[in-house]
């Protein structure tokens, strides 16, 4: 092959096309020796070129530099470095794609190289972000492959990004308009090593938290991954959510990668600089604050710095409209592991004018015990999952003492976590997550099944606040199926009429069950997979989902980006104004009240186990009450339609026990 080698240049990072010629630039620092191997796609394990690099033509400082004319389109290519008295082949951290094995599940040995792709255009057809204000926002957390893997999906391309495009009316009938999507990196699914103990069949990483590269969408989620298709699969998948109002949020690692402590392989990172990109004590083991293995050293510079590329590259090249960064408190952290206040990383980030418009969500703890719940950063620029208002609101709905007045809290917001930063815009509220129990089986279980993992039940929490209503497990008692199904509705409503941004799971919206595994990251099967013919079968649970969505969407009320004022909203008890804080009768209502005119929705929970005689408050002047949620009933009576809405007659109201009510008030016409 005819190509001409000139020394390059050490800026900017990555194999990139300048001038008809791809100029290589790595960072390896205490490097002596390092080659470019070069591939063709048709046979990934033998270069067609070796080219050993010079220090003295193509190296400055710490960077390694080469620029070659006349390469072909989508050649593959890695780094030869001695490490450790080996030879390995190292994948370029900034390559923009990754070549890897097509085939799920089977990346046995996985070897990736990093694929140069040649300047092309998209078509993006002029179709912008939805730039949806934060307090609009209705987040569904789901991951690419379960969405339409199951048969039942009936899609032309299952498990991949394609395949959400096919969902996309799906995803807004139920009323949702931002995705958050489950780690999309490149990552090798086939790292797991544990054996499911019933059926003897080899686990995955199914979830995907353990990043091979940073700025390669996940080849198998694409239909097919020659050329360039995976990036043009995943664009097109952005540009299509874009078209019909869905923001797309990505789920991000940048807390460690997949090469594990100093047992895991050496693919990348480990081979050009460890101390760089790992947290490393000087006795040489490795800092392990993520729980798996090792901690990336995201607060020195050369590290910071790839970061924020990244990041840009997924907004400006990608075009995705925000980040939730997985254990976000890790990006905290110093070299040796001690707290920053501030963190380098998280200040860059958000001051960065690139990723100005970008939502940025912080899961604001870490496995080392770092828990900033509330505290990750001051202002608005950052929302949190909200780990405090999950718990909190588990306990009061389930009926667990002392929780009332946190439970109120919980609902207005919780400012007090967040009214130093001024909005309950700050709080992901979530009462699931991939993480843990689904909605379903937190009504279902009292304890962890994972015995399916391969861990002999060890892995996954030990505390979860559920309650099986009566029976551990799947139950025909129809009582404790009404109970379940009552619960289901419960735990909804408060999540929607609770201030701050709501996010659902996936699945949750007909009640998926996974048999009360709590831990399914290495689950790839109906565990995880949605299940689209049991929706089919639970359609009053999807009703009462996409109608209390559709209220939420439509009621500004429910909707603020400032906390409640004292003339917004009306607590109760038993008796109008008189909310009984002492007495802990698992009992709370309140009014969200028009200013200057009165209460407009009356809102209450009766999480005790008998049933309580209720005085409401009078609607505003010219208005009365009507029926909006009873989930007492079973549909169409859980969620009256506006059509529907039934006049509330008396005053006082006995509500069931476990059972939530809505009123709102409508114009009296009698």
């Amino acid at each position: 092959m005819n190509i001409q080698i000139t020394p390059g240049s050490p800026f900017p990072f990555g194999a990139n096309i300048q001038e008809g010629k791809v100029n290589f630039a790595l960072y390896a620092k205490n490097i002596e020796k390092i080659s470019l191997c070069l591939f063709n796609e048709n046979d990934p394990l033998n270069p067609f070129k070796e080219i050993e690099l010079e220090p003295s033509l193509n190296k400055t400082g710490n960077v390694w530099h080469i620029a070659i004319e006349s390469l072909p389109p989508y050649t593959l290519y890695a780094f030869r470095v001695p490490v450790e008295n080996s030879n390995y082949l190292l994948i370029d951290p900034y390559a923009k794609s990754i070549y890897s094995s097509p085939d799920w599940g089977n990346a046995k040995p996985y070897s990736p190289l990093g694929r140069i792709i040649p300047l092309t255009t998209f078509d993006w057809e002029g179709i912008p972000s939805p730039k949806l204000p934060s307090k609009d926002l209705i987040i569904y957390e789901m991951h690419i492959r379960g969405l339409t893997q199951d048969q039942s999906s009936q899609v032309s391309h299952p498990g991949t990004y394609l395949g959400v495009i096919e969902k996309i009316p799906y995803l807004k009938e139920l009323g949702i308009n931002a995705v958050e999507l489950m780690p999309i990196y490149e990552f090798n699914e086939s790292e797991a090593l544990q054996i499911n103990p019933k059926t003897q069949q080899k686990l995955v990483n199914y979830f995907g938290y353990s990043t091979v590269n940073f700025f390669s969408p996940m080849n198998r989620y694409a239909s097919e991954i020659q050329e360039n298709k995976t990036l043009v699969e995943f664009k097109t998948m952005v540009k299509e959510l874009h078209r019909h109002g869905i923001e797309v949020i990505l789920d991000v690692v940048y807390n460690h990668t997949f090469e594990g402590n100093q047992m895991g392989p050496i693919q990348s990172f480990r081979g050009l600089d460890k101390h760089a990109y790992y947290m490393i004590d000087e006795q040489g083991n490795y800092l392990n604050f993520s729980g798996c293995g090792n901690t990336f050293n995201a607060n020195h510079p050369i590290v910071k710095e790839f970061i924020i590329q990244s990041l840009r590259y997924w907004v400006t090249e990608m075009r995705v409209d925000g980040f939730r960064f997985d254990l976000a408190s890790i990006l905290c952290r110093s070299e040796n592991g001690t707290p920053l206040n501030p963190s380098p990383l998280i200040e860059a980030i958000s001051h960065d004018p690139i990723l100005s418009q970008t939502k940025l969500i912080a899961e604001a703890w870490d496995a080392g015990g770092l828990y900033q719940v509330g505290g990750f950063y001051p202002g608005q620029r950052w929302a949190e999952w909200n780990g405090h208002y999950r718990d909190i609101v588990r306990r009061f709905i389930k009926g667990t003492s002392g929780h009332k007045t946190a439970f109120a809290t919980a609902l207005s917001g919780s400012q007090d976590l967040y009214g130093w930063r001024g909005t309950p815009c700050c709080s992901i509220n979530f009462i699931t997550a991939h993480d843990g129990f689904s909605l379903a089986d937190l009504v279902t279980y009292n304890d962890k099944h994972n015995l399916d993992n391969g861990e002999e039940n060890r892995d996954g929490f030990d505390h979860n606040d559920s309650w099986n209503c009566g029976i551990e497990g799947h139950s025909n008692n129809k009582k404790i199926v009404a109970l379940r199904e009552r619960q289901i509705r419960n735990f909804l409503l408060a999540l929607l009429v609770s201030q701050g941004i709501p996010m659902i799971l996936m699945g949750d919206e007909y009640a998926h069950t996974r048999d009360g595994n709590n831990n399914t990251w290495c689950q790839d099967n109906k565990l995880n997979w949605f299940l689209w013919d049991k929706l089919l079968e639970k359609q009053s649970v999807f009703r009462f989902f996409k109608s209390l969505i559709t209220f939420r969407k439509n009621y500004p009320l429910l909707k603020r980006d400032t906390f409640l004022e004292e003339t917004d909203v009306t607590w109760h008890g038993q008796v109008p104004f008189n909310p009984d804080w002492e007495n802990d009768n698992k009992f709370i209502a309140f009014s969200l009240n028009i200013p200057h005119e009165g209460p407009d929705l009356y809102v209450a929970f009766n999480a005790s186990h008998v049933v309580l005689t209720v005085t409401i408050p009078p609607a505003r002047q010219g208005m009365h009450w009507v029926w909006l949620v009873n989930t007492h009933n079973v549909a169409p009576g859980d969620f009256f339609e506006e059509s529907c809405r039934k006049r509330v007659n008396s005053n006082t109201l006995k509500i069931p026990s476990y059972t939530s009510i809505a009123l709102k008030a409508e114009v009296d016409r009698s």
